[in-house]
């Protein structure tokens, strides 16, 4: 191997370390201080993915890990009705931050991943082997077949089920589909998040479960692509996606808000009053580092290349490059 081909790659392998060096002297310097705890509200599907990087983050320091997971917008309710504030809240619509916690938590957020609508099932499920991306709607629709979905009012995962049928409806081209595939997800097969619906698909008391790629990824569960006009992965049909909407609670009782289709993309912010900010702040820039996209890779979340920030007084330990 020539040596001019040897010491660029030494670099990069060095730069690469630098960065997960630097991290993990971050978190143990402020370990040092008040901050040594780090507490982060999640997103279910964000579970495993957090937990892998905030594992990383704090290796070979005292920091306690503090981490809830919940629906994103259960979530968004324990800072603005229940008011209990972390140090960074990860979740799976980036919507939830303009809609629920600014200005009142937070004045910025990041968009830092992407995902897509499955449908996940277990081999005990009914027509398992039949099923695939041109008849799952058929199959759904059959008598005695049980879908689960998590609650639209406390989890994205379910309002953007309910949109995935809306807009299949018009793909297919069949009038009164998405009313016939809400029938076969009866209220007791919802969930508060999707992950919830795990062990029941598990168990054999579910056929189906209406989940993210990454979920069924990591729990290693087969599942069902959806045709990229209807699983809300790809910017370049967001035009598509917008056709469908539905409606939720809003901020204040008896208030409302309408939410259309889009691409999925997930959001973290770092709460104004987030009690260890300074560590949520370090955590936040680990997340959208090298090191940090690689544990979400192996996570099976799709990290942006790029984080998009949004909004006023971004922590500067963020955006400079």
């Amino acid at each position: 191997m020539k040596l001019e081909h040897v010491f660029p790659m030494a670099i990069a392998v060095c730069a690469t370390l630098s960065l997960a060096a630097c991290a993990k002297r971050d978190a143990a310097s402020a370990a040092t201080g008040n901050d040594s705890t780090i507490v982060v509200f999640n997103a279910g599907s964000l579970a495993r993915p957090l937990r892998a990087a905030l594992d990383s983050f704090t290796a070979g320091t005292s920091i306690k890990i503090e981490q809830e997971n919940a629906g994103s917008i259960e979530t968004a309710r324990k800072l603005t009705e229940l008011h209990r504030i972390p140090d960074l809240v990860g979740s799976a619509d980036y919507q939830v931050f303009p809609k629920y916690l600014i200005p009142g938590q937070t004045s910025w957020y990041a968009r830092f991943a992407r995902n897509r609508m499955v449908l996940m099932y277990s081999p005990k499920s009914k027509s398992a082997s039949t099923i695939d991306s041109t008849n799952w709607y058929k199959v759904l629709e059959e008598k005695g077949v049980q879908t689960g979905r998590s609650d639209p009012a406390l989890d994205p995962n379910g309002y953007r089920s309910l949109v995935v049928m809306r807009l299949a409806e018009l793909y297919y081209k069949q009038k009164g589909l998405t009313e016939r595939l809400i029938a076969n997800s009866a209220a007791h097969v919802v969930r508060p998040k999707e992950v919830d619906l795990m062990g029941l698909l598990q168990a054999g008391e579910i056929d189906y479960a209406w989940s993210y790629e990454s979920v069924a990824q990591a729990a290693k569960m087969p599942y069902v692509t959806l045709p990229r006009a209807i699983d809300l992965s790809d910017p370049a049909d967001s035009a598509q996606y917008a056709l469908a909407s539905v409606k939720l609670p809003g901020k204040t009782p008896g208030d409302s808000l309408e939410l259309k289709g889009e691409p999925i993309l997930y959001g973290f912010t770092v709460p104004r009053d987030a009690p260890h900010k300074a560590l949520g702040e370090k955590f936040a820039a680990f997340l959208i580092s090298d090191a940090g996209k690689r544990i979400l890779a192996r996570e099976h979340l799709d990290a942006l290349a790029t984080p998009v920030f949004v909004g006023d007084s971004i922590p500067a330990s963020l955006t400079v490059k």
